[in-house]
């Protein structure tokens, strides 16, 4: 039973030192992250797309 008290102690103190981003800061990563995902969801759609395109232009 020590080690978990001791545990989440250890746990408390490093949670402590750490510097947690400013919401400035995490709103700029998520806009990011969503520019990003969408742009790379787009070139896999065109992709995908050309792709079906050419398969039905060999199998007509």
């Amino acid at each position: 039973m020590k080690k978990i008290i001791q545990f989440f102690k250890d746990s408390y103190a490093e949670l402590s030192k750490v510097v947690w981003p400013s919401k400035d800061d995490v709103i700029a990563s998520t806009k990011i992250v969503v520019v990003s995902t969408v742009a790379v969801a787009l070139v896999l759609g065109l992709i995908d797309f050309l792709i079906v395109l050419g398969i039905e232009v060999i199998f007509r």
